[in-house]
């Protein structure tokens, strides 16, 4: 399996996560069997893959944890019992149709190169942040033209959806299926199907979704923008980004 080459930092991709939901369905199954506990897999499994995933099998879902080094999830699938298992990210891929990906961005181009074919049709759910000093050039073509955008031009064919991306995995962890009003987490994408399977999955994690717009709408909560980093309402996050309520 191909490592893959982040600018400045070496061994990062372990640190990410990404997910999949009901290998070879059409949109409408999709939809229903998120709604009966589809199983989800994950491109990575660090803080955010770890905790995401493992708030989805908390709520019942089977869950595929994936990164270059599987043997070392291991203690968290153990953790989580027996509807979590681990593997490689071929296999992750495999597993279902909606991918969560978790990784340093600057790893994005080359397991858009490497996985096209199979990553193809699949619904990606995109928790990556640019960051020039990790990321290198790309982080520039973030800046330029928005993280929703560039994301899609390096995972050409995949039904590319903005979640999970606005808060560390700490908040998520503590904030997860607390009290109404639950906290918000905001989404874009220009599949419409892929977004409300999106929707479906941030609240079967214990969240609110939020959706923004469409994928050039995702420069509003990528990093730096009026939507990240905040932990609030659903109500409270449409009203800070001029959104309908």
């Amino acid at each position: 399996m191909a490592h893959y080459k982040v600018p400045h930092r070496r061994a990062l991709l372990a640190a990410g996560g990404s997910f999949l939901v009901g290998a070879a369905l059409q949109p409408a199954q999709l939809r229903a069997q998120s709604n009966a506990k589809a199983p989800i897999a994950t491109i990575g499994a660090g803080h955010i893959g770890g905790t995401i995933g493992g708030l989805w099998v908390k709520n019942g879902h089977k869950v595929f944890f994936s990164s270059r080094h599987p043997e070392e999830l291991k203690d968290l699938v153990a953790s989580l019992g027996p509807l979590a298992q681990a593997g490689n990210v071929d296999q992750a891929i495999i597993f279902a149709n909606v991918v969560l990906l978790t990784v340093p961005y600057g790893a994005i181009p080359q397991i858009g190169k490497d996985h096209a074919s199979a990553l193809k049709g699949k619904i990606v759910l995109d928790t990556c942040n640019a960051v020039a000093a990790r990321d290198g050039a790309v982080a520039d073509e973030v800046e330029a033209n928005g993280i929703g955008v560039t994301s899609q031009k390096y995972l050409p064919g995949t039904r590319l959806v903005r979640a999970f991306n606005t808060m560390s995995y700490r908040i998520f962890a503590g904030e997860a299926n607390r009290p109404d009003p639950k906290l918000a987490v905001p989404i874009a994408g220009d599949d419409q199907d892929g977004v409300q399977v999106a929707a479906g999955l941030v609240r079967d994690a214990g969240f609110d979704p939020v959706v923004v717009g469409k994928l050039a709408d995702a420069k509003l909560f990528q990093r730096g923008g009026l939507g990240y980093g905040q932990q609030v309402s659903a109500a409270e996050l449409k009203q800070k980004l001029s959104l309908p309520q």
